[in-house]
């Protein structure tokens, strides 16, 4: 070793002598919803201990915040193969495949039945606060493979892992409603009056928006959704904001629209708009936030610094969700800097280049990072990019898993069956419209009115695919 702190020699540094062997260590999941537990049944099956930590008070707490939605996608899609296994053999009748469920339907009918399978592998109201190697930080190299990873949780507790598969998914850090990917000034300062994507405007929150004045920002598929919930209320004033100069994106093809739900979605859309039911402002790039009392005004900076305001009494930003790899920051991973997933599988989802359909099956060769046993799944593996499948994350999990169980040729022998048109149909939609209403989240009710479809995982100011 150099006597100087810039000298060339090489620093030896021992390797750490972990107390446990990772090999006995069970495998921890981070989530326990639909891509989390999908891959505790992977482990399940593969009989490879394992533990899912789950930060919410139930299995599925960020589906739940969306329990009143029903998605474009039918159950066969949204059920993975190693948990219907399972469940069947625990005498589970699985849902008509052809039904859309909503997000409450997910949990009663398929996500809390599989989490009551696994008993106490699953920890509620359990938050990873930090992940490390025991003994080592990001710098130490020598024998770092050898040691397990250390889990730090928000009580105090600490545990220890041989491999993580984190599926804490991206709900809880949304994009900010300033453009530019900056906070609008004031935003911070808004507090109640600005709710995130997907508010159940119909249910529970019904009281919130009636007789209000509500802007919704964002030109996705959870906007619309909210505004098309918004718009069957009476008395109320309802203004859209998008950045660009026009709404032909969010409204899609109409008819002729490749996913046909999307389709109908923005036909239901622009009819509001054009009637007036619903004030678009487009070219709009939200630059401050000033709270007055009850109401909120934003104003508007266009790249060229013409201005414009709207006041209103609650704000709904719907600008997508960006993921936190906070928790992971003693952890050596290699992402991509514009999207936030790994290197190899950016070129594969970037929304510049892919909508939900052209992303190619791909597993653990594109979700590694540098540090061997972590990999982050389902929609926070997409980093920023909207362009998330749930059938998607179910074929990750099953690869991964493959691999932490040695089984390197079923880990890369990746395939995604869906049909060529997508895995919406508005058709199903309308059918079940007439067959039994729909479920709006109030009290258990029906409502004869369509109720918007939505898609699950992320959503982003862009625009999303389906579940």
């Amino acid at each position: 070793m150099s006597d100087g702190c810039c000298g060339t020699t090489a620093v030896e540094i021992e390797p750490i002598v972990a107390h446990a062997a990772p090999s006995a260590l069970p495998v921890v999941v981070i989530g326990a919803g639909p891509v989390g537990l999908a891959a505790a049944a992977h482990l399940a099956e593969r009989g490879q201990e394992f533990l899912v930590l789950e930060a919410g008070e139930q299995a599925a707490a960020s589906v739940a915040q969306w329990g009143h939605v029903r998605v474009f996608s039918p159950w066969k899609f949204n059920i993975d193969a190693a948990a219907k296994r399972l469940l069947e053999a625990d005498g589970w009748s699985e849902p008509d495949p052809e039904w859309l469920p909503t997000g409450a339907e997910l949990i009663t009918d398929y996500l809390a039945p599989l989490a009551k399978l696994f008993g106490d592998k699953v920890r509620l109201s359990t938050k990873v606060t930090a992940i490390s190697r025991l003994g080592y930080d990001r710098v130490r190299t020598n024998g770092r493979e050898d040691v397990p990873f250390l889990i730090r949780l928000d009580g105090g507790e600490e545990l220890q892992a041989r491999a993580i598969i984190d599926a804490s998914g991206t709900y809880f850090t949304p994009n900010v409603l300033g453009a530019s990917g900056l906070p609008a000034y004031g935003e911070a300062g808004a507090g109640e009056l600005v709710d995130h994507a997907l508010p159940d405007v119909l249910g529970t929150d019904r009281e919130t928006y009636e007789g209000k004045h509500t802007l919704v920002v964002g030109a996705g598929h959870s906007a619309a959704t909210t505004l098309l919930a918004l718009a069957q209320l009476d008395d109320i004033q309802i203004t859209w904001a998008i950045r660009a100069g026009s709404a032909s994106r969010t409204y899609g093809g109409g008819a002729a629209d490749a996913l046909p739900a999307r389709g109908a979605l923005g036909t239901r859309l622009r009819a509001h708009v054009d009637s007036g039911r619903i004030q678009l402002l487009t070219g709009f790039f939200a630059h401050s936030v000033t709270r007055s009392g009850d109401q909120v005004t934003v104003v508007s900076r266009d790249p060229s610094g013409a201005e414009q305001s709207v006041t209103v009494d609650r704000i709904v930003s719907a600008t997508g969700y960006r993921p936190d790899h906070s928790i992971a920051s003693e952890l050596r991973l290699d992402l991509d800097p514009i999207l936030g997933s790994t290197r190899a599988l950016a070129p594969l989802i970037d929304p510049n280049q892919h909508s939900c359909g052209t992303v190619p099956a791909h597993g653990v060769d594109e979700l590694a990072h540098p540090e061997p046993g972590y990999y982050a799944v389902g929609v926070k593996s997409y980093g920023r990019a909207p362009t998330f499948l749930m059938a998607t994350g179910y074929e990750q999990v099953r690869s991964v898993v493959a691999a932490v169980a040695g089984d390197w040729e079923a880990a890369r022998d990746v395939q995604l069956d869906l049909p060529e048109t997508g895995v919406c149909s508005s058709n199903l939609a309308e059918a079940q419209e007439q067959r039994v209403g729909l479920a709006t989240g109030i009290s258990g009710g029906l409502l004869a009115t369509p109720l918007p479809l939505a898609t699950v995982g992320a959503s982003s100011d862009g625009g999303s695919c389906c579940g």
